[in-house]
């Protein structure tokens, strides 16, 4: 099943570590550690995007435009490696320059699909890492894959579906990601295939339907509570400016910023270097002050 080992920095992330990621630490049953290679710092909530390994061309096209769509606005994209949908996720991620996570069913030594190797190796190479709550040598059971979806919905800030049929393993990700409280959005499929039963049962029971670009952006609105531009995100997402970072995150008050700001830059700088962030922010069209007064992010049409 071993296809060569992966090149990259190693970690093993505890749950006490500053680096393991928040989001983890709080899903029912969270991972005693997690075997990293490439970069802890990509393990970021973001969009977890998930659909068929037997995709059809629809389902590997959306998974593509959906991905590419938010990865350019700095959410760092979640999935599993597999074949199909999930592969043209991270692709898609690779390409619009923005940070990807793979979650393996396995240890990250037992690759699988195995014929991913050069995939996961981009994915780590670009700023992204490839994990596992398993040892490095640990060979892939079936229902480890399952398990290892619970890891996928607890990163996510919200589920993206893009192609399932019936029954699926996407299921059990849309579950998690369910019973945490957390969106699952769907797109539509033709109801006469076989490969959309799934996702369109999903729709039935309740998921935010995907119909066009417009409604996806306004649907991760919501859910991420705001879009990062990508002119604000370095390569492993992380913002370039923790003041911008702050206001992106969460309409924020300039008393807040303030206190953020002496943070940083000391009592006797953080006034001035607050002012100049934020009248840079709000001519490049990054943050506008809202209605109560607060500093937002700029919702985009």
């Amino acid at each position: 099943m071993k296809s060569g080992l992966l090149r990259g920095p190693r970690y093993v992330l505890w749950p006490h570590d500053d680096s393991f990621p928040v989001n983890l630490r709080m899903i029912p049953k969270p991972p005693k550690c997690l075997y990293v290679i490439g970069n802890p710092a990509a393990l970021q909530p973001g969009l977890a995007v998930i659909g068929a390994r037997k995709a059809t061309p629809y389902g590997l096209t959306c998974a593509r435009r959906f991905a590419r769509i938010a990865s350019e606005k700095g959410v760092c994209i979640i999935s599993g490696g597999a074949r199909g949908c999930d592969s043209e996720a991270h692709r898609a991620a690779i390409n619009a320059g923005g940070p990807t996570v793979v979650f393996l069913g396995g240890g990250c030594d037992c690759l699988y699909p195995p014929e991913h190797f050069g995939l996961f190796q981009t994915v780590i190479d670009s700023g992204g890492a490839v994990v596992s709550e398993r040892a490095w040598d640990f060979k892939p059971k079936p229902y480890t894959f399952r398990e290892r979806n619970r890891l996928i919905a607890g990163l996510a800030e919200a589920v993206l579906i893009v192609e399932a049929g019936m029954p699926s393993g996407t299921f059990s990700t849309a579950d998690e990601a369910l019973s945490a409280g957390k969106d699952v959005l769907v797109v539509p499929g033709a109801i006469t295939s076989p490969s959309s039963h799934g996702a369109n049962r999903l729709l039935y029971d309740g998921a935010l339907p995907v119909v066009d670009d417009d409604t996806f952006e306004d649907v991760l609105f919501n859910a991420l509570g705001a879009l990062k531009r990508p002119d604000a995100v370095g390569v492993a997402g992380e913002p370039n400016d923790s003041l911008v970072a702050a206001v992106l995150a969460a309409p924020s008050s300039a008393d807040d910023l303030l206190a953020l700001a002496v943070e940083l830059y000391g009592q006797d700088d953080a006034w001035p270097r607050l002012m100049e962030t934020l009248a840079e922010a709000e001519a490049s069209r990054t943050i506008a002050r809202q209605p109560d007064g607060k500093w937002g992010p700029v919702v985009r049409p």
